[in-house]
């Protein structure tokens, strides 16, 4: 029996096909989004270069360079807290009662805190600190994933990125 027509105009999809009609093909559920992997690589750029700068740069606006370096990274590592607070009110994930939820918007703040306390720390220790928390957030995104909190897709994005990031920073210290 010929399957129905669908009224928009688009052929029902074949099983055995990787085209569904006109429709492009469905991602994987564990491919990373387009747009976020462009997003990740412009969000890595500023560590990139602020940290080669840095390195290289031994002119009195090394400081600045890396104090701007530190401030990106504070904000970044904001940024990564804030996914989880998004999750959780979003209400992705097995999190039914309350008090699971409470834990993740509570944890999902630590990364601000720390981001913005290395910001007072000696500039190679702020760095470090920085570092280290952007490869403790890289374990909480794993066993947010492992636990269907997060995409199947976000460890992904964030392995890359992390190394990046760290790698940088750790340079950056090293200045």
């Amino acid at each position: 029996m010929p399957a129905k027509a669908d009224p928009r105009g688009i052929e029902p999809a074949d099983p055995g096909s990787s085209l569904q009609g006109n429709r492009p093909p469905i991602a994987s559920p564990i491919a990373v989004p387009p747009a976020a992997k462009w997003l990740g690589v412009l969000g890595a750029m500023p560590f990139v270069l602020l940290s080669g700068i840095g390195h290289l740069n031994q002119s009195e606006f090394q400081g600045q360079t890396i104090f701007a370096l530190a401030a990106y990274g504070a904000v970044i590592l904001s940024f990564l807290g804030g996914i989880h607070w998004g999750l959780a009110i979003a209400g992705f994930g097995p999190d039914g009662d309350e008090s699971r939820i409470s834990g993740r918007l509570v944890m999902s703040v630590v990364p601000s805190l720390i981001g913005w306390g290395a910001l007072f720390l000696p500039a190679a220790a702020g760095l470090l600190v920085l570092a280290a928390a952007f490869a403790a957030m890289l374990l909480v995104d794993l066993s947010a994933a492992r636990q269907t909190r997060a995409p199947a897709w976000y460890p992904m994005l964030r392995w890359p990125l992390t190394l990046v990031v760290v790698a940088a920073l750790t340079l950056a210290a090293l200045t």
